[in-house]
């Protein structure tokens, strides 16, 4: 029996148990769970090829409790309400645990953009930006790119709203530096993924020099985490991407796989053994890193991991079971909501540079990344400790909390 079930029911039982752990009551966990706002677009595109295309475009904004709603937009066939809103509610709680002050939004399109020309995705972009972009703005709603999604993506968008609102530079992050995007950003999600992952490995008495980890996607995320965590001394033993799997036990060259990766946007072809990108999932290796999409790890495959630890890079690559699973055979889990906040984390900090007109060094970004990284990552430690409780629990608890005492003090509860 497969544990495939709604994607934002498998954010709420995640809710419902850390609002457990603080004995949230009824009325603030209803509140906390409905999305504030859901758009749906109609996005026509007429093809190279002169045939029409009509997609459906989507922006859930959770909560702006805490401040201004932030969160990705991502091309992919999938994008539906429903793993939208169990994206945007997760973007919620991200923001809170490293206590930057945005609240939670997230969006995309459903399209296959491999199947798109680069005329046709920037024409679709933009035809999504002038219908969406009410919604959006410097002191409400701040996209950033996600799944498939990038620098040049949020160039068109930040130009679009630009065109028909005013220059707005600060509308997105995750921009080009020449537009006023931030040093740092581009490796921020990974870097927070390798500062997160090397503090839990110390905690859990794994050496992480000469760990051995698999990264399963080796886009951007996964890239830069496997490049850091390789300067840092780990082997990484496997990598995987859309085009499938790699192992070397002995660690790869992980400089040179990066370059590879950077330039063809692939793994295919690096030296390596082949193996079953099921596989990767289930080696026997120190620390496994979902940096994927979603749920990889499963009720089905959860009970062959061999993983020490699961560090999630990317957005719920853990169903609920699954996760259930895991704890039952002591396998530590690091939450996304945690492990994967280095990107929003430097978007606060494009956005400020944006706000105030004046740019940070690279060298300050990292410096200020990390000090937020590690301060979540104590103050999860510490409900851990206190109060005996799982690391995901620990986390959403303390972002639940701070968003239920947004509500309370501006006087919706």
């Amino acid at each position: 029996m497969s544990d495939k079930i709604n994607n934002y029911e498998n954010t709420n039982r995640l809710f419902d148990k850390a609002a457990d752990l603080i004995e949230l009551d009824e009325e603030t966990r209803l509140l906390l769970k409905t999305p504030f706002r859901e758009i749906q677009v109609e996005v026509p595109l007429r093809g190279e090829d002169g045939n029409l295309k009509v997609f459906l475009g989507y922006r859930v904004q959770h909560n702006a409790a805490r401040g201004p709603m932030k969160g990705g937009l991502r091309f992919h066939p999938e994008v539906d309400f429903d793993e939208v809103r169990s994206l945007a509610s997760l973007m919620t709680w991200k923001t809170a645990l490293v206590n930057v002050p945005f609240g939670g939004a997230k969006g995309g399109i459903s399209c296959d953009p491999r199947q798109l020309t680069v005329r046709e995705l920037e024409r679709m972009t933009r035809k999504f930006t002038s219908r969406i972009g009410f919604a959006f703005g410097l002191q409400q709603d701040i996209p950033a790119p996600d799944v498939n999604t990038n620098a040049q993506t949020m160039a068109w968008i930040m130009d679009q709203y630009s065109a028909q609102y005013g220059y707005t530079p600060g509308i997105v992050t995750g921009k080009p530096l020449e537009l006023g995007g931030s040093p740092g950003r581009e490796a921020a999600t990974g870097r927070g993924v390798s500062i997160i992952t090397q503090a839990a490995a110390a905690d859990e008495g794994i050496d992480i020099r000469g760990a051995r980890i698999a990264i399963q996607g080796f886009g951007n995320v996964g890239s830069y985490t496997g490049l850091l965590l390789h300067e840092a001394g780990a082997k990484i033993v496997a990598v995987g991407d859309h085009t499938g799997a790699i192992y070397n036990g002995d660690g790869f060259d992980i400089p040179a796989l990066f370059e590879q990766a950077r330039q063809e946007r692939s793994i295919a072809g690096f030296p390596g053994e082949k193996i079953a990108s099921e596989e990767l999932i289930l080696l026997d290796c120190d620390i496994l890193i979902p940096a994927a999409l979603g749920g990889v790890i499963t009720r089905e495959n959860a009970g062959d991991v061999r993983a020490r630890m699961v560090v999630e890079a990317a957005n719920s690559p853990v169903t609920t079971i699954g996760d259930e699973i895991l704890n039952e055979r002591n396998i530590t889990v690091v939450p996304d909501i945690l492990a994967n906040a280095g990107g929003v984390t430097v978007s606060y900090f494009e956005w400020v540079q944006n706000v105030q007109v004046f740019s940070w060094d690279e060298e300050h970004v990292n410096t200020e990344l990390e000090k937020y990284m590690m301060r979540a990552y104590n103050a999860v430690r510490g409900v851990m400790n206190e109060r005996k409780a799982r690391m995901r629990t620990a986390a959403f608890s303390i972002a639940i909390a701070r968003v239920a005492e947004a509500e309370r003090i501006r006087g919706d509860l």
